[in-house]
């Protein structure tokens, strides 16, 4: 069921979003070579903490970790680690969430690990671009497919990999709610855009194939080439006009 928030919730979300924007953001300037990815988790929790908040993915299904902290060929769900230090040339995508007063955020971004490849910066420009695309039908009046379908012809265009078995959402008092979001699709296929609707729109691109396969602890999604993925997303809220980005400074 797609839950259509009140004026209530929506303010409500915009706190945890705030957070997670300026958190993301702060982070950009952490990440460097020989920071391993528990210490990216660890400034998550912190800075999601000290604002009185929760982090929404400790726990959450069993994830151990505040973050989902996935580096290089690892498209999602990576597990911090205090052993796992960052390299020179890495990507690293970080996945966050925070509950406040029952509501949450949601947002992912890809970073570059110190002198990155060109290659991989214009995996990690797509992603987010593509990201852009997508939100362009993010309206009333589209529906869901339109949003997947313009975030796959223009990552297509490039010759990315777009990722398929997993997807965006609706996001509020759970962090997975109706609708979910393709990151492909037909234009004027799927649920009607409403107003008031909160959705987690989510790219995750790759170099090579979009086929992907899962690790052994259960949960890090791999691409099954071995090549490198980028993931970017943000909570955005459906206005009577263009989507409002709630995760994004």
């Amino acid at each position: 069921m797609i839950i259509i928030k009140s004026k209530r919730e929506i303010e409500l979300m915009r706190e945890p979003c705030k957070v997670t924007a300026e958190m993301l953001e702060d982070l950009a300037g952490f990440i460097r070579p020989g920071v391993s990815t528990m210490d990216i988790s660890e400034f998550v929790e912190k800075r999601i903490t000290g604002h009185g908040m929760t982090p929404t993915f400790k726990g959450y299904g069993g994830f151990p970790e505040a973050a989902c902290v996935s580096v290089n060929e690892e498209v999602i769900h990576g597990i911090p680690n205090a052993s796992r230090k960052l390299k020179e040339g890495d990507i690293v995508s970080i996945d966050v969430g925070a509950t406040y007063k029952g509501y949450n955020s949601d947002a992912a971004r890809t970073y570059p690990v110190g002198v990155i490849s060109a290659e991989d910066q214009k995996l990690i420009d797509v992603t987010r671009q593509s990201f852009f695309e997508g939100i362009k039908y993010a309206m009333e009046g589209f529906r869901i497919g339109d949003i997947g379908h313009a975030v796959q012809q223009y990552a297509e265009s490039f010759g990315m990999g777009v990722i398929r078995d997993y997807t965006g959402h609706g996001t509020g008092t759970k962090l997975h709610e109706d609708p979910y979001i393709p990151n492909y699709g037909k234009p004027g296929k799927g649920a009607k855009i409403e107003r008031n609707m909160t959705l987690a729109i989510e790219p995750m691109l790759a170099l090579g194939t979009y086929n992907v396969r899962v690790l052994g602890n259960e949960w890090t999604v791999v691409t099954a080439d071995g090549r490198r993925a980028a993931h970017y997303e943000n909570t955005i809220l459906v206005t009577d006009g263009e989507p409002e980005i709630l995760t994004l400074q």
